[in-house]
């Protein structure tokens, strides 16, 4: 029988490595065959190698099999990094947002990132960055609104001659 080749190889193997860490499914059969291939009688250290995976990680798979079983192998939630503020400061800071920046001594009329990176600052001795801000923004729900732009003090008759198009009733000179 004639050895089977996939060409391009290499490139091939990252798009598959790829595609499995991207489906919840592709993650648990990865590391159901890691668990088969150590209860095969390979050690941790050579079904790594084979599924190109660090040996602790395998390690972990198999352990946590032992402990639970395949609910162990599932997709569990991912905590990410604690939050900076506490639950009673997010409340906070929604209610600082509903306020105008100037009662809180800012000359802004208008929340935006940068004024919340201060107020962060100064009210809760928090350092986020403007674009960590912004994501706040939308974690609370918050829009930006800001009010059209209102030229004061216009001249009505400078306004006319500026428009491109002659008022009713008017031809234009052309």
């Amino acid at each position: 029988m004639r050895k089977l080749a996939i060409s391009d190889a290499e490139v091939m193997a990252v798009a598959i490595r790829q595609e499995i860490g991207r489906n919840e499914e592709s993650r648990y059969d990865h590391r159901l065959h890691g668990v088969l291939l150590v209860a095969n009688g390979m050690s941790a250290r050579q079904a790594a190698l084979w599924l190109n995976e660090s040996e602790r990680t395998v390690q972990r798979w198999v352990n946590r099999f032992e402990e639970i079983g395949f609910a162990g192998l599932q997709e569990g939630e991912r905590p990410g990094r604690p939050r900076r503020l506490s639950a009673a400061q997010w409340q906070r800071l929604q209610r600082d947002l509903r306020r105008s920046p100037r009662a809180f001594g800012f000359p802004q009329t208008l929340w935006d990132g940068k004024l919340l990176a201060e107020h962060l600052r100064r009210r809760y001795q928090v350092q986020l960055g403007v674009r960590q801000c912004q994501r706040l923004f939308r974690q609370m729900d918050f829009r930006l609104r800001k009010p059209r732009p209102v030229i004061a003090q216009a001249d009505p008759a400078a306004q006319a001659a500026f428009k491109k198009t002659a008022p009713a009733g008017r031809q234009s000179q052309g």
